[in-house]
């Protein structure tokens, strides 16, 4: 009797069912995943294009033939004109013209694709069957699309401001909002630009990541998030919602302006910033609620 407790509690089985040795920490290794998710193409698609697009809104305006004030495109010429005085300048403008839309699509799909294209493929079953323990799967998977939004947003960033500057100079940043800054402090409100960004893009990462796990086709998850993104941006543009406008996750979206201005208005990149971060919360917390208790068959 003693020789047979003695033979199950440090045989290959433990006495909670675990075999012996066996660790959920140890499954799925964060490394191996960011590993694999590197060599999938749409990664490679998607950071190949964050570094080509800076090169081509920098050969499209040594095309620009200055005709634009004449189709009374004047306010888009005014950036145009700021976006060519410096490095810095570029980079903003580049930014300003990826937020709204490019950005968004990059980071639904990383966090969108990530665990339905695992369903699609047939391959989450097996990946649970190893086994790895739901909630440390989702863990891995999160931190790894996470990881790969941020380095979008900085690779996207960085090759602005280096083809921007090699091109056009290390001039002081100028906007429409603010008064001329030196380069130091334009590249500090620059990186504080990209840091509230990243904030907001937290809301389109937690409802794609909620996506994702909800449906099997990883095209309905990124693509419901931006639709969803767009809608909520429309919405905000009815004043007649009023109040109801500050609640929805785009209100403060293009709060970042005001890092911008001379002095720096943090008001609504405060309320941005807890917006954001509420709404990235509740999706995660429902996705993992609803993954936890899903029957995966595929």
């Amino acid at each position: 009797m003693a020789g047979s407790t003695q033979e199950t509690t440090t045989g290959s089985v433990h006495p909670s069912g675990a075999a012996a040795g066996y660790r959920p920490s140890a499954t799925m290794p964060i490394v191996a995943e960011f590993r694999r998710q590197a060599s999938r193409r749409r990664t490679q698609l998607a950071l190949g294009f964050m570094v080509l697009l800076p090169l081509i809104i920098l050969t499209a305006f040594q095309f620009d033939t200055g005709d634009d004030d004449d189709n009374g495109n004047n306010e888009f010429s005014s950036l145009v004109d700021l976006a060519t005085s410096g490095g810095l300048n570029f980079t903003l403008f580049t930014l300003f013209v990826s937020a709204g839309f490019l950005l968004v699509v990059v980071v639904a799909l990383f966090c969108g694709d990530t665990v339905a294209s695992e369903a699609s493929w047939g391959s989450l079953r097996y990946l649970l069957a190893v086994p790895v323990p739901r909630a440390r799967l989702l863990t891995v998977k999160l931190l790894v699309a996470l990881a790969y939004s941020a380095i979008a947003l900085l690779l996207l960033a960085g090759t602005a401001l280096l083809v921007g500057t090699l091109r056009y100079g290390w001039e002081p940043l100028r906007s429409t909002v603010a008064a001329q800054l030196e380069p130091g402090e334009g590249l500090l409100r620059l990186l504080a630009v990209l840091g509230y960004l990243a904030v907001v893009l937290l809301v389109v990462a937690g409802l794609a990541f909620l996506l994702s796990v909800t449906t099997d086709a990883a095209l309905g998850a990124v693509g419901g998030a931006v639709l969803l993104w767009i809608l909520s941006s429309i919405l905000d543009q009815i004043t007649a919602l009023g109040a109801i406008r500050s609640f929805l996750p785009t209100h403060f979206s293009t709060a970042w302006l005001g890092l911008l201005s001379t002095p720096v208005q943090t008001d609504d990149v405060v309320r941005g910033c807890v917006s954001a971060i509420s709404y990235a919360t509740l999706f995660w917390g429902l996705a993992y609620w609803r993954f936890t208790r899903k029957d995966v068959t595929s």
